[in-house]
């Protein structure tokens, strides 16, 4: 069985890949280009990706390709419609990263709420030390016990971020595609009117692209503080962008980009220099021991398809 590696470097240079040659002949890539797919999962009966795009147009020449895994939860890059009826299974992994992406959530939070690198900036720069005063609470912050910390998307991620949140003092509400009964459930029009703290965890589909739009963005506080760990598409980014400069959104931190990297024409490249913003390279998921469980998880999906099983099969859903 031969198995191709198609963007290794998404998923951290420190990562042993070695574990691979245990299931199959493995070729790796660090990365493929859109014109290169088709020609290297040409001859390949498994193929493991995390960024790259897969669609009809590169895998209909795929002949004996039988299992695509997705070094992620989300799968929203591979045509799996497409996979179904060329007979392709489809695996992803899931619950790997959710400490590892709450993690960063939170710290994103704190970082804008605390204003931590201005504050910083006054020790590194050399005013702290010129001052003469003991102490400066320029930029003022504000404690988090009180406020309501509203989440988009309630899943394995949501729910971390929610158990930290109310350790924080936090009122946690939360907006979810099946509402539960007692779990603080409201819709996205009523968290985003009450929330202090907005953060998102939602997966990219049809029902979620633009969920974050110009008009929920509007019903928002002025100052509240909105955070995406989902997909870029899941907001309306132009108007996000927005309302930052115009001072309708008291902060916004992202992780995540409708175009990773973003180039100089993105509505965000103009704003990424604003104190009360904070970008991360899509790296939320990426702590090493998420990479480690993450290539296991795949690991177990390949021996699994070749016993005849299912296991995390998003083809079959």
């Amino acid at each position: 069985m031969k198995i191709t590696v198609l963007d290794s470097a998404t998923l951290g240079e420190d990562l042993d890949l070695s574990p691979l040659h245990g299931v199959g002949e493995t070729e790796i890539y660090r990365n493929t280009a859109p014109g290169e797919v088709a020609e290297r999962i040409a001859e390949s009966d498994v193929v493991i990706i995390n960024k790259v795009k897969l669609n009809e147009g590169n895998l209909c020449d795929a002949k004996r390709l039988k299992l695509i895994c997705i070094a992620a939860t989300g799968y929203d890059n591979i045509d799996v419609a497409f996979c179904k009826r060329a007979g392709i299974a489809v695996c992803n992994v899931v619950g790997y990263s959710t400490h590892s992406v709450a993690q960063i959530t939170v710290a994103t939070v704190l970082s804008l709420c605390c204003h931590l690198p201005e504050h910083c900036d006054t020790v590194k720069s050399g005013r702290y030390t010129a001052s003469g005063v003991a102490n400066s609470l320029t930029p003022v912050y504000h404690e988090l016990a009180g406020k309501t910390w509203g989440i988009v998307g309630y899943g394995n991620i949501g729910k971390q971020v929610g158990r930290v949140a109310e350790a924080f003092g936090c009122r946690v509400i939360a907006s979810r595609k099946n509402p539960v009964e007692g779990d603080g459930c409201v819709s996205v029009e009523e968290l985003c009117r009450r929330a202090d703290i907005i953060t998102v965890h939602t997966p990219l589909n049809d029902s979620t692209r633009g969920l974050i739009s110009r008009e929920m963005i509007g019903l928002m506080k002025k100052d509240a503080i909105l955070v995406n760990a989902a997909r870029g598409a899941v907001t309306d980014e132009k108007a996000i962008a927005e309302a930052v400069e115009e001072g309708r959104l008291g902060a916004f931190g992202s992780d995540v980009f409708s175009t990773e990297p973003f180039g100089e024409d993105h509505p965000f490249y103009k704003i990424k220099e604003l104190p009360n913003v904070c970008f991360t390279p899509h790296m939320a998921w990426g702590a090493y021991e998420a990479r480690v469980r993450c290539l296991n998880e795949i690991i177990e999906n390949i021996k699994s398809f070749q016993r005849g099983d299912t296991r995390s099969r998003v083809d079959l859903i």
